[in-house]
């Protein structure tokens, strides 16, 4: 029997699959509106543009004109109605304003309370985004493992493999720790 040979494509395809957790952490994490205006907050909301869903950057300029508020501006004046509606349903929690021409987005201050259940949400984020890279380091160390029971790697090899996929893993759990500890500071500022 053939003995497999750990390259560093192997170590790669983890790091690959755990980085998707962190850029799912960050998209998410963009969604959660501070005291400012994010134009991210926006990304997750569609709208039906002839039949279609789409995003909302696709069918309007969206601009940040001031701390906290931020316009579209339809390239197709009929989607105004359409754009209102989809804003109005998100789960934004802000009224827009239309003129006829522009939607405004006037971010309020968030209030303490508000914020901590925000810092709250962070960090559900972030235990969602270890379980997922913990999770990755599972299944590539059980493929090993049970490499190993078929006699198709070594113990050494296995015990290197299982390390390396840890030190790994430790990174990528420092970095989940580091992007939430920056969007709580985010949060916290008044």
């Amino acid at each position: 029997m053939a003995m497999i040979e750990i390259t560093k494509a192997d170590y790669d395809k983890v790091e690959d699959k755990m980085r998707k957790s962190i850029d799912n952490l960050i998209e998410n994490l963009n969604a959660i509106r501070a005291g400012r205006a994010n134009p991210h907050v926006l990304d997750k909301i569609t709208v039906d543009y002839y039949g279609s869903p789409s995003p909302l950057n696709a069918v309007c300029n969206i601009q940040v004109p001031e701390a906290r508020m931020i316009t579209l501006t339809p390239w197709d004046p009929s989607m105004l109605k359409t754009i209102e509606r989809a804003l109005q349903a998100s789960d934004l929690g802000i009224t827009p304003s239309n003129d006829g021409k522009v939607i405004r987005l006037l971010f309020p201050v968030l209030t303490e309370e508000r914020r901590k259940e925000l810092v709250k949400q962070v960090k559900v984020y972030g235990e969602e985004a270890k379980v997922v890279v913990r999770n990755v380091r599972r299944e590539y160390i059980d493929k090993m493992r049970a490499a190993n029971k078929k006699k198709e790697l070594t113990d050494d090899s296995l015990k290197e493999y299982e390390e390396k996929v840890q030190k790994i893993t430790d990174k990528f759990i420092a970095e989940i720790d580091t992007t939430c500890e920056k969007k709580n500071k985010e949060l916290m500022e008044i």
